[in-house]
């Protein structure tokens, strides 16, 4: 019976794996829920292993006249929108190939972004009202249209949401914004229909590639969706209010069968495991999972970075501790395929430059180091915007992902060495990083440019010792590998002299 079980679910998973190109974990904590009052975003951006991540810094613009289009960039579709006359300067993380998908970025007004979370709708709704897959908007130019124009997060998601109800929606997603406010969360249901809620404060919300949004109150301002949400639900049978009393989103838009219980419940099963350990709840249950919780502790950056590395440790369905027991049925967050995850972290009492920064990870978090990288650096080492599909000895992005792979040749032997390696580096690293901080904030009050030069020596340098220790690293476990296999080798020629 349990051989056929796994089967089954293997089955699932498998189906999944191979429709599930960009797949995605995110987690966004309010800011009475965090340790020190600071808005937090985590997010894994996972779809495949040889996808080389940029970073750019976009200057502000005037007077610009035409349009953005993803075609003439390589997008996913033909999705045009006007430029606007006047662009912010911004930041993003994007492809190498069309410069564009984002991941994350902030602007000058000091709004964030993270997206998107692949989601799905009922295959039903969106046969009646489908993406608009040839010109509808996608995570490809969510960053480049939204971040140069928006004030604030409320106004980022009013935005998107007229541009989806006017134009469509290329695919299922969720978007994260934050601003030193507010953190709001969009969710699309079908081609035209969307939702977003201002997240409480006091809450943590987690997310698997399945939309989770329930409650929506249609004149209180801490909910945004399409005009006629709940009516197109009722006009083609998603929604009874007779029958199902208060409208629920999820439950009238929301995909939810057998290829979420093996891909998505888990993962928001165990980022609630973790940050309320006193929560019982069974994987299979996941339709029920809590959409808020208050951690049982306050939440501080480690502790997402934490989560954005777990794959089910310490237990029997960890993948690569436990490779070949037939137990690793569940998709972890950290996997190989992550291209890059980052944590936003917005501290309002401090200046922008400070206030705003992602902590990233290139590649797989779990075999990979957090630098954080703050809105007000000007600039990157050599690599940071080079990277193909192809790895080569200049890009950022190879760097990393070289190590990663020779790691998961052995992944119980090498992970340790390179996990504490990491470890320690970011121990020290927070400790350097207050103390420039606080200089910083000094130095602001009488001498920005003197303040400027600290932050971005202190970047600079923060990226080029990371990029040292990581080719320390490869060349540490080559050297093992090398030896193991030239071991290996030896018994076949046991007894003779080469």
């Amino acid at each position: 019976m349990r051989k056929t079980k796994l089967v089954a679910i293997s089955a699932v998973l498998s189906v999944v794996l191979s429709t599930s190109a960009f797949s995605c974990t995110t987690i966004l904590v309010g800011e009475e829920a965090s340790s020190d009052g600071s808005l937090l975003i985590a997010r894994s951006a996972d779809s495949k292993a040889t996808k080389a991540q940029l970073f750019l810094i976009h200057p502000e613009k005037h007077n610009q006249t035409g349009i953005h289009s993803s075609k003439a960039h390589q997008g996913a579709n033909d999705f045009t929108y006007p430029l606007p006359k006047y662009s912010m300067r911004y930041t993003t993380v994007p492809n190498w190939q069309t410069k564009l998908h984002g991941a994350v970025g902030y602007n000058d007004a000091g709004v964030g972004i993270s997206g998107t979370e692949t989601i799905y709708a009922k295959d039903e709704l969106l046969k009646i009202d489908p993406y608009n897959e040839e010109k509808g908007i996608t995570e490809d130019d969510i960053p480049d249209v939204l971040l140069p124009r928006m004030k604030s997060a409320k106004e980022g998601v009013m935005l998107l949401g007229e541009i989806i109800e006017t134009i469509g929606a290329g695919e299922g997603f969720g978007v994260a914004f934050v601003d030193k406010d507010e953190l709001w969360y969009l969710e699309t249901g079908t081609g035209h229909q969307w939702i977003a809620v201002k997240i409480p404060k006091d809450v943590y919300f987690s997310s698997g590639n399945q939309g989770r949004l329930r409650e929506y109150e249609p004149n209180n301002p801490n909910f945004l969706a399409s005009k006629n949400l709940i009516e197109f639900a009722i006009k083609n049978g998603a929604y009874d209010p007779s029958k199902d009393g208060k409208f629920d989103f999820k439950k009238a838009y929301t995909r939810d069968d057998e290829r979420d219980v093996a891909y998505n419940y888990p993962r928001v099963w165990w980022v609630q495991k973790m940050f309320n350990p006193s929560l019982k709840q069974e994987i299979k249950d996941g339709s029920n999972f809590p959409v808020y919780l208050k951690p049982e502790k306050k939440l501080s950056v480690d502790d997402l970075k934490a989560a954005m590395r777990s794959h089910y440790d310490g237990t029997k369905y960890d993948p690569y501790v436990n490779q070949g027991t037939g137990d690793n049925i569940y998709r972890t967050i950290s996997v190989f395929r992550t291209y890059e995850s980052h944590v936003m972290q917005v501290r309002p009492w401090l200046p922008q430059e400070i206030g705003r920064v992602s902590y990233v990870a290139i590649g797989m978090a779990d075999l990979s180091v957090y630098l954080p990288y703050y809105y007000g650096i000007d600039g990157f080492i050599d690599g940071y915007d080079k990277g193909t599909n192809k790895a080569d000895d200049e890009s950022i992005y190879w760097v990393y992902r070289k190590l990663q792979t020779l790691v998961m040749t052995d992944y119980n032997k090498y992970s340790p060495i390179v996990k504490k390696a990491y470890a320690d580096f970011e121990a020290k690293l927070a400790i350097k990083q207050a103390q420039m901080e606080k200089e910083y904030v000094i130095f602001y009050k009488t001498d920005k440019k003197k303040a400027n030069k600290l932050l971005n020596d202190f970047s600079k340098n923060t990226m080029s010792e990371a990029k040292e220790l990581t080719k320390k690293l490869t060349n540490e476990i080559f050297t093992q590998l090398t030896d193991d296999i030239d071991t290996k080798f030896k018994q076949l020629n046991k007894g003779k002299k080469d």
